[in-house]
């Protein structure tokens, strides 16, 4: 799949999912601008980038998302493709006190931050008959958890926002496609303040909820984003593409209640 001359925006590309896409689009020919908050971590991700747009920015602020797509667009003339994938977990049960201060914060991130840089990305992507691709969850379709109910109604709210701009975007030609994966090697459990024995941990038991008993590389994400970004994918939009492990398909094991 070549890229050559595409103009793609990444955010939260400083590592995790979000490095990975970042690197297969540069690979594979593309201008790339990586948003993150953490400049240390972008400048590692740039350096396997060839010359990439850096962009050290907060998508929960309006004035730095404007300067997403504006310096972008002054910096390479043009978008081709926004890939938003920027998103936090944070965990509170609905009868604590502190449940709606999480709630704002995780929706700010994961779906209002998505909005508005569609909204901004929107007709430049007409422009070009460019496409989105949304990095959601498997969170998406089910509830994962005690106090992941923040985190949960932010994606089902990004997929059903992706499809409602799907079909409002198909007849200028943008497509737009969602991404939901399982559990995936990333920092996001550290970046919630877990110690390295309390990550280990997390992960053996994700690992355990899935089919195939693993869990993914961020690259594996990263090929399936390429893939819809791609004239390969051409046919497919307002579509979302699940992968788990099997994630979804494994029974809970009641035995031990």
């Amino acid at each position: 799949m070549s890229f050559q001359d595409k103009v793609v925006i990444v955010t939260g590309g400083s590592s995790g999912i979000g490095a990975a896409i970042a690197i297969k689009f540069a690979e594979e020919g593309a201008k790339v601008a990586i948003v993150g908050r953490n400049k240390g971590k972008l400048d590692s991700v740039a350096k396997k980038c060839g010359n990439p747009l850096v962009l050290v920015a907060d998508v929960t602020k309006d004035a730095d998302v404007k300067r997403i797509i504006s310096e972008t667009l002054k910096h390479f003339g043009k978008l081709d493709i926004l890939i938003n994938n920027a998103g936090l977990g944070q965990s509170a049960n609905i009868q604590a006190e502190h449940a709606m201060a999480v709630f704002d914060t995780v929706m700010s991130t994961n779906l209002r931050s998505v909005v508005y840089l569609t909204n901004l990305a929107a007709p430049h992507l007409v422009k070009t008959k460019g496409n989105i691709v949304n990095i959601s969850s498997v969170a998406a379709f089910r509830a994962i958890g005690d106090g992941s109910f923040s985190y949960c109604t932010s994606k089902a709210g990004l997929d059903h926002f992706s499809r409602s701009v799907a079909q409002e975007l198909a007849e200028s030609g943008v497509r737009v496609n969602i991404v939901n994966p399982g559990p995936v090697r990333t920092d996001i459990i550290e970046n919630m303040g877990a110690t390295k024995d309390m990550q280990e941990a997390i992960f053996n038991q994700l690992q355990n909820l899935t089919a195939l008993n693993r869990i993914s590389v961020p690259e594996e994400i990263a090929d399936l984003v390429l893939f819809l970004a791609s004239d390969k994918a051409r046919a497919i939009t307002g579509s979302s593409f699940v992968s788990d492990n099997g994630m979804l398909l494994k029974v809970p094991d009641r035995s031990k209640n």
